[in-house]
C-alpha cells in the first residue's frame, strides 16, 4: 500500500466541547473512602484509591515484554454475526479475578485485513485489556467509515459479546493504522465518552481536529511516504486542542507499515497511554513524562503534566 487514488475529502466534523466537570466520578468517591480508612484504619496502599488499576506494578522491562502479566484467550467473531463492522478476533484475559477491563477497537488501512494489526491484539490484551482488531466491510471503506466501524465494534463488545461481562462498558479506546488511523480521529471527535484514541501513521483528508475531546496518542513515521507527517500526523496532533492530554511520537527512520509488524516503541507507549487513560493508573505516567528519548524516536511532544 503506497497511495490513495480517487479518495474525496470528507466534511470536516464540528468541534464537540468537553464536560467541565471531572472526567471519572469515582475520584471524588475514592478520595472520600480514603479519608475515612485512614482514621480508621492508618494509611492504606498508594494505588487503593484507583479501582482500575491492573497488573502489577510496571517496569520499563514489563512494557516492553512481548507478553504482559495476564494469561489470555481469543475468539473469532464471524462477520455474519455482527452488523455494522466485518468481524474481529477478540482477545482477552482469561482471569477476572481483579474485576473488569477496559476494551480497546483497532481498525486496519486501505486494502488490509484485520491481519495487519492482528500482532497488538494478545500484546495489548495481556497487560489487562479486552482487544478487538476488525475487518472493515470493505478493504477500501474510508476513514469516515472505519471510525463509524470502530464504535459499531465497541458496541459490540459491551452489547452482546460473549466477553461484555469482562468489560467495564464506561472503559473504552480506539486504535487504528493508516485510513484506520484516521477511522481513529473520527471515531473520538464523533464520541467524546472514549477514554483514549490512538492513530497509528494516521490518512486522513481531514486536518483540523480541534473538537476531539478524547486523550490522543498521534503516532508518525519519520519516512512515511503514504502519510508523510508533515501532511497527516503534525497537523492532526497541532490540530488537537491545546488543552488536551496528547503527545505526537514520531518513529526514527520508520515508515508507513511499521505499525504492522511487532514492534517495541509502539507498543510500550500505547500500552503506557492506554493504562494512563483508559484505567487512570497514574503508575505508568513515569513512562509518558517527562517525554521520552532515545535511539527509536525521532521526535516527542507532549502536554505533560497530564490531567
Amino acid at each position: 500500500m503506497s497511495i490513495y487514488p480517487g479518495v474525496l475529502s470528507a466534511p470536516r466534523v464540528p468541534g464537540r466541547s468537553r464536560p467541565a466537570a471531572p472526567r471519572r466520578p469515582w475520584r471524588v468517591v475514592a478520595a472520600l473512602a480514603t479519608t475515612l480508612a485512614l482514621a480508621v484504619a492508618g494509611p492504606t496502599p498508594a494505588h487503593a484509591a484507583n479501582p482500575y488499576e491492573r497488573g502489577p506494578d510496571p517496569t520499563v522491562a514489563s512494557i516492553e515484554a512481548t507478553t504482559g502479566p495476564f494469561a489470555t484467550a481469543q475468539l473469532t467473531v464471524a462477520r455474519s454475526a455482527v452488523t455494522g463492522f466485518g468481524g474481529a478476533t477478540v482477545w482477552y484475559p482469561t482471569s477476572t479475578a481483579e474485576g473488569t477491563f477496559g476494551a480497546v477497537a483497532i481498525a486496519p488501512g486501505f486494502t488490509n485485513a484485520q491481519s495487519a494489526v492482528a500482532w497488538l491484539g494478545p500484546r495489548l490484551a495481556s497487560q489487562g485489556f479486552v482487544v478487538a482488531t476488525i475487518d472493515t466491510l470493505s478493504v477500501y471503506d474510508q476513514p469516515a467509515s472505519r471510525g463509524t466501524q470502530l464504535l459499531a465494534a465497541l458496541d459490540y463488545l459491551v452489547g452482546t459479546s460473549a466477553v461484555r461481562s469482562r468489560i467495564d462498558r464506561n472503559r473504552l479506546a480506539v486504535m487504528g493504522y493508516s485510513m484506520g488511523g484516521g477511522g481513529t480521529l473520527a471515531a473520538a471527535n464523533t464520541r467524546p465518552s472514549l477514554q483514549a484514541a490512538i492513530p497509528l501513521t494516521g490518512w486522513h483528508t481531514t486536518k483540523n481536529w480541534s473538537g476531539v475531546r478524547v486523550p490522543t496518542l498521534v503516532v508518525g513515521a519519520e519516512n512515511d511516504t503514504t502519510a508523510p507527517v508533515a501532511s497527516h500526523s503534525e497537523p492532526f496532533y497541532t490540530s488537537l486542542p491545546a488543552s488536551l492530554d496528547k503527545a505526537y511520537l514520531e518513529l526514527n527512520a520508520a515508515t508507513h507499515s511499521a505499525p504492522t509488524s511487532p514492534n517495541v516503541t509502539i507498543a510500550k507507549y500505547s500500552i503506557s497511554w492506554l493504562k494512563r487513560f483508559v484505567d487512570d493508573d497514574t503508575r505508568y505516567e513515569q513512562f509518558l513524562c517527562p517525554a521520552p528519548r532515545g535511539s527509536a524516536i525521532e521526535e516527542y511532544r507532549d502536554t505533560c503534566p497530564h490531567s
